[in-house]
C-alpha cells in the first residue's frame, strides 16, 4: 500500500491546496521591462512563497504555493516519500498544464547535511509508485552538484504508467528534491522546460552557490 500512493500524493496535494492556500507569481529574472526596475527574486528567497533552502526561477505563469505543517498534517503520510517532506507546490495550471513540480526537503537520514545527492535520490525514488526503468545520472543543478533521476511509475487505480524526473542537490541545510509530476506522458513532457529552468537556475538560497 505504502507505494500505490505517489501519484495520488499529488492529486490530493492539490486539491487541499488549492482549497486552503493563495499562491503568489514569480517571474524570471531580469528586469520588469522598465529601464533599472530590480529583478524578480527568485522562488526560495526570503519573502517569496517558498523560502527554501535554494533558490531559482519559476517559469511564468506558474504558481507556487507553500505546503506549511497544516498542510502536510492534513495530507498525513502523502506528505512524505523517503527522507523528505513536500513543502512547496509549483502548479502548472495558471500555464494551461495538469501537473505540478513539488518542492521536498529533509534533514535526517539520507537527507542529513553532509550527504550526497545520489543516496539522497536512491531512497527517493525507492519510496516512488511502482518504480521501473531508473535512470540515474549526476549534472549540475546551476553550480550545485546535483543527481538527476527518470523513471516511470504506476498508477493502478487509473491503470496507467507515467514518467517522473526528479532532482536532488544537498545543501548545508539538509537535502532537497524536485519532482516533475503530470496527468500523463504528453502533459509531462510539456512541463519539463519548467523543470529545465528550474535546475539550469539553482543556487543556494541567500547568495550564489559559487
Amino acid at each position: 500500500m505504502q507505494h500505490m500512493r505517489r501519484w495520488v500524493a499529488g492529486a490530493v496535494g492539490a486539491m487541499v491546496l488549492a482549497g486552503s492556500l493563495t499562491g503568489c507569481l514569480f517571474e524570471r529574472d531580469g528586469t520588469d521591462g522598465k529601464t533599472g526596475a530590480p529583478a524578480a527574486p527568485k522562488l526560495g528567497d526570503k519573502g517569496t512563497a517558498c523560502e527554501l533552502p535554494v533558490r531559482f526561477t519559476l517559469e511564468k505563469p506558474w504558481k507556487a504555493k507553500v505546503v506549511g505543517k497544516a498542510i502536510q498534517k492534513q495530507i498525513g503520510p502523502l506528505a512524505d516519500q523517503g527522507p523528505v517532506t513536500i513543502v512547496c507546490e509549483l502548479d502548472a495550471r495558471p500555464a494551461g498544464h495538469i501537473g505540478f513540480i513539488r518542492v521536498l526537503t529533509g534533514t535526517k537520514d539520507t537527507a542529513a547535511p553532509g550527504g550526497t545527492s545520489r543516496a539522497l535520490m536512491r531512497a527517493f525514488v525507492k519510496d516512488a509508485n511502482f518504480e521501473s526503468r531508473v535512470k540515474l545520472r549526476e549534472v549540475k543543478a546551476g553550480d550545485l552538484p546535483a543527481t538527476e533521476a527518470s523513471y516511470y511509475v504506476t498508477d493502478l487505480s487509473a491503470g496507467e504508467i507515467r514518467p517522473v524526473h526528479a532532482l536532488a542537490v544537498m545543501t548545508e541545510r539538509g537535502g532537497v528534491v524536485l519532482e516533475l509530476g503530470g496527468m500523463d506522458a504528453e502533459e509531462h513532457k510539456a512541463m519539463l522546460p519548467a523543470f529545465r529552468l528550474a535546475k539550469e537556475s539553482m543556487e543556494k538560497a541567500g547568495g550564489k552557490s559559487g
